[in-house]
């Protein structure tokens, strides 16, 4: 569970999993003091360090040379309704094409992707 909690200026929001803590605020031209993350920089940091984490557990499970994973994922809306998270993953080692194609494949197992590709339902609790 994430708490998240409003502090006095404008917009900026604190959040903890109760052992992490992390900063929200809006950005200046919307009125907040862009004093931390953007909420949709943080749903791009879910998917990107998801895919980092599902990628280095396959190669590390099939004792892939995977040295490092960095991914660069933006959010674009292009219409209402429509939310397309662009995915830009870069592997590096000494991996083979056929290497690199398997661990490609196996980040749609990742599971916040899974999570965002799904129905989403937000439920308030009272």
């Amino acid at each position: 569970m994430i708490r998240c909690q409003s502090q006095e200026r404008p917009y900026r929001t604190i959040f903890t999993n109760g052992t992490f803590s992390g900063a929200c605020d809006a950005p200046p031209d919307k009125g907040g003091e862009g004093d931390g993350f953007r909420p949709h920089e943080l749903l791009e940091a879910a998917l990107g360090s998801c895919l980092a984490m599902t990628l280095s557990m396959y190669a590390r499970h099939h004792r892939l040379p995977l040295e490092e994973v960095t991914v660069s994922v933006t959010l674009e809306r292009p219409e209402a309704g429509t939310s397309v998270f662009a995915c830009d993953i870069r592997l590096t080692g000494d991996l083979s094409e056929t290497a690199r194609a398997r661990l490609l494949r196996a980040a749609r197992a990742c599971p916040v992707r899974k999570t965002l590709a799904g129905q989403l339902v937000v439920v308030e609790k009272d």
